[in-house]
This record gives C-alpha cells, structure tokens and sequence, in this order.
C-alpha cells in the first residue's frame, strides 16, 4: 500500500468569492462568465473595490479542489504548487494543514500568492479575474520525486501546460517520474483553449496518459468531434481511460472495462464553480477504493450537484457523508 493514492499537480489559487448586484457588476464592463488573466497590480485594484462585500477566503486551483475533495472522502493525498509568502499563501498553507493535505512545497519567500476574484451575480454565473503571480513559477524542480514515487496516481491540471517556460517542464518531469516508479496518470484538460493553443505540449502528454476527464467543449476541443457523445466514442482511440462531463445531460465514463452514461441529478445551481473538480475527486477516490467506474462517476455527479447549489468550488463540510448517502 503506497502512502498516498493521489499526487495533485496544479496551480495554487486562493478563490475570493464576492457575491455583487447586478448594478454592481454592470459598473464593472465584464463580460458575464468570462475568465480573464490580469497582472497583479488590477487584480489589486478589483479587490480593494470589493472588500467591502467581506470576501469569502478558499484555497482552490482547479486540481487543488479536486485533491481537497479526494481528501475528504477519506483519501491519502499530496499536492504540489507554489504559493507566495503574504496572507493569501499562509492561508492556503494552513488550510491545506487542516484539511490533512501533504502540500509539497513551502511557501515562496518573497512572492505573491495567486488569486481568483470569484464575481458571482444573481443568476449563479461566476465571472472570475485570476492573477497567477507566484503559481505560475511551479517548474520541473518543484515535482518532488518521493512524493510521487509513493502515490497511485499522478493528477495533472491542463492550466499548467499554458505555461511553456516553466509549467510544460514540471508537467514533463511529472510524467517520466510516473513512468519510472509505475505512477498512474491522469489529466484534466482545465479549458479548450488548453488544447487550442498549448496543443503539442498537451497531446504529447496524452499519449502517455491513462485516464482524461474533461468537458463537453474540451472533449469535441481534443478530438474535433461535434457532441459530447460523439467526442466521448472518439477518445477510446486517444486515452485508455475517459471521463466526459456533460453538463445537465450527465456524465461519460469509459474505464477498466466500463463504459457508462451517467446522468447528472437535477438542480437550481446557485454558483457553477467546481463541479468538474469535485467529480474528478470523487471519481479517483473511487476507483482508487474499489468502488466500480459507474457507481464513482454516479456519487461524483452526486458531490458535484451539491457543490453547485452553494457558493463556492467545493464543500466545507458533509462530503463523506453525501458519498455514503448515494451509496447507502
């Protein structure tokens, strides 16, 4: 039994969730359910305008969440990512701590912790500005080899191929270790404009990968299919393992001998953010506890229906309880 069965590579963000008015948002000239990057001293400026609506604080980044989620189900995991020294990465710090998650990395002297500003108006739509800042520096001699020698899987998050200078580098050392040490791989695609743009990087990294799990748009972005469906039976040709979110029409699994559709559980979504995370956690955790494909991916769309009728990209509470709740 390996001392962890997850080992998280990603940005390290911490999300600053704000709940505005419409007036409010209107007065800021964003586009409604964009993601934008911004450098530092903007990302400042918005979020001096906004302290006055007392910002909710979460460590996040999109594999964080999915290793938080892992975590709290009752998963041994690690993760690696760069945060700064201010009060946003001693924050993320001790909550990683507290949530009993190994954090390969201590904090960066002297740099600035990443953040996302998580505008979320009305109709549940987020609207988020993210600065990178020192989560972007995350380089081949971060990935920290013992750690990842003794994991199951190694989770890759598709945002750090964006990054070719240092990102691409980490992603490249990640994998030849997994190779090496008999490490599982598995990524998530983060967006299609991971694919559109970063693409050699990405399916150079594929070829290698045992499990995808990605979107609608990221899965027809990865096979030039037209559906979810059909992007779905295109990908047995590229990836051993697939898991492809659907949306409010569910999910598609194909793993070990499995092929599913699960469909999703219906709900009033208050705030999108992190459902595609939770499920990827929930799923690992799952197959990494011998739950069966079709039964991970039916408590994943459970624990991601629940994230999403709250603010916030994963639960602060109640996650191992919901997965014994589906699974009685």
């Amino acid at each position: 039994m390996k001392q962890f069965q997850l080992y998280g590579l990603g940005n390290a963000l911490v999300d600053i969730f704000v709940e505005v008015s419409e007036e409010e948002f209107a007065s800021l000239g964003f586009e409604r359910g964009s993601m934008r990057l911004v450098e530092a001293p903007e990302q400042k400026e918005l979020l001096a305008r906004l302290q006055r609506h007392e910002p909710r604080l979460v460590s996040g980044g999109s594999v964080a969440n999915s290793t938080i989620a892992f975590s709290q189900l009752g998963g041994k995991a690690a993760f690696c990512g760069c945060v700064g020294d201010d009060r946003y990465g001693l924050f993320y710090k001790s909550e990683f701590d507290h949530l009993g998650v190994n954090i390969a990395n201590p904090v960066v002297v002297g740099e600035t912790t990443g953040t996302v500003a998580c505008l979320i108006t009305p109709d549940a739509e987020r609207t988020m500005r993210t600065c990178l800042a020192v989560s972007s520096h995350l380089a081949e001699r971060h990935v920290d080899e013992a750690r990842l020698r003794a994991s199951e899987w190694l989770f890759i998050e598709g945002y750090v191929f964006a990054n070719p200078q240092t990102g691409q580098g980490a992603i490249r050392r990640a994998i030849q270790l997994a190779k090496q040490h008999g490490v599982k791989i598995a990524i998530t695609c983060s967006e299609a404009f991971v694919v559109q743009v970063f693409g050699e990087a990405f399916f150079e990294a594929l070829a290698q990968t045992d499990l995808l799990f990605c979107n609608a748009s990221e899965a027809c972005a990865v096979t030039g299919a037209e559906s979810a469906e059909e992007a779905f039976a295109r990908l047995a040709d590229k990836v051993p393992s697939a898991v492809v979110t659907d949306g409010a029409n569910g999910v598609y699994i194909r793993h070990q001998g499995t092929i599913a559709h699960v469909p999703a559980f219906s709900c009033v979504p208050v705030d999108l953010t992190g459902a595609g995370d939770m499920l990827a956690g929930a799923f690992l955790y799952g197959i990494t506890h011998g739950i069966a494909p079709d039964v991970a991916g039916r408590a994943g769309c459970y624990l991601a229906h629940k994230v999403i009728t709250q603010v916030g990209a994963r639960l602060h509470e109640g996650a191992r309880l919901y997965w014994n709740e589906l699974l009685g």
